[in-house]
């Protein structure tokens, strides 16, 4: 597992000030009812970069009178159309390009994110090694990964090795030409317009790279099974979305993810229960095997991360649960799709 320092979250300007060209760097928050965790976002952004946009979509908390009082330009995202977080970011950096035109690269961020200290001066050095290189991201953490095992589980999600990858998730720092080259993100998308942006980009040859630095505080508030299977199920219709578009080009953009949690979660149950009828036995014995041995599988990937062994068999016991509410988003874009019907959002809070 890659090493991130657990830095502190805010900046001084003798670190970051004095080291990028503010004015080249603006950055766009998004966010609806985020409350403290939006002041924490935007108060490690403000003074740090040349302008700071915030898209509220229909906050009733007070998050707009907090972002004007910070300074941050707000723009209020119209509701008679449908959300998504990738219209929200599209809105916000356009109007961030109208109010400050020499930007050149924007950080996004969720509006439940903190930027961490140390992260803007190391991803400006990473996006400026190369002219091709689109967007950097780095390692999300989470706030209180103790608190619950789903707060835990977003945290060994989102770790993963340094160098070029194929996508980025909801923070990056942005170079707005290759941004613009591909009409920034697909607006449509109710999720995973980060990876399918990204499939975009590299599709003209830009590079995604993600860099050994600690990037975002995340507070992710998962208390309830519920709000798991809420966001597995987003994810599957992501997946599901990602690889209908994409799944032609050479890549087979997301045709793994999907075949997995169609097998895992359908098929493979499927021809349980057939073998059930003449041999019960025999079928549970199948069952508790396959699983067994792909529980194992996936535990031992994530030992070998560095994560402890308590940790792993948890987060081996949830991919695998996770794989049947991923087959409910599947199922959802499909019918969707089949009914002409406009996807709706999936939100797990």
């Amino acid at each position: 597992m890659t090493t991130f320092a657990l830095e502190s979250e805010h900046a001084t300007d003798t670190q970051l000030g004095s080291s990028i060209p503010q004015a080249l760097i603006g950055a766009v928050a998004i966010g609806r009812n985020e409350g403290e965790r939006l002041r924490r976002c935007l108060e490690s952004l403000v003074d740090r970069v040349g302008q700071v946009v915030y898209v509220d979509s229909g906050s009733n908390d007070g998050s707009v009178e907090l972002a004007e009082s910070l300074g941050v330009h707000v723009v209020n995202l119209d509701l008679s159309r449908p959300f998504t977080a990738a219209r929200a970011r599209n809105e916000g950096i356009a109007a961030l390009r109208e109010i400050a035109a020499r930007t050149e690269f924007v950080q996004v961020i969720d509006g439940d994110c903190a930027v961490i200290d140390g992260w803007l001066e190391a991803a400006w050095q990473a996006i400026n090694e190369t002219d091709r290189t689109a967007l950097v991201c780095g390692r999300r953490r989470e706030r209180f990964p103790d608190e619950t095992i789903y707060n835990r589980l977003c945290d060994m999600e989102w770790d993963g090795l340094a160098g070029e990858v194929s996508s980025c998730g909801g923070d990056a720092l942005i170079r707005l030409s290759a941004f613009n080259e591909v009409n920034g993100y697909d607006g449509s998308l109710i999720a995973g317009e980060e990876p399918e942006m990204c499939v975009r980009l590299r599709a003209v040859e830009w590079k995604i790279v993600r860099i050994d630095q600690g990037m975002a505080w995340h507070d992710a508030a998962m208390t309830r099974f519920g709000q798991f299977w809420k966001r597995a199920e987003r994810a599957g219709h992501a997946y599901a979305e990602g690889n209908a578009r994409h799944g032609h080009r050479p890549e087979r953009f997301r045709r793994r993810e999907v075949r997995s949690i169609v097998f895992w979660s359908f098929v493979f149950p499927l021809l349980v229960l057939a073998l059930a009828v003449p041999t019960f036995g025999a079928s549970c014995a199948l069952a508790a095997v396959a699983y067994s041995r792909q529980w194992i599988r996936i535990r031992r990937d994530r030992i070998a991360l560095g994560d402890s062994k308590a940790n792993s068999g948890r987060y081996a016991f949830f991919v695998l649960v996770g794989k049947f509410a991923q087959l409910t988003g599947i199922a959802k874009y499909w019918t969707r799709r089949l009914l002409r019907r406009q996807s709706t959002l999936i939100e797990y809070k």
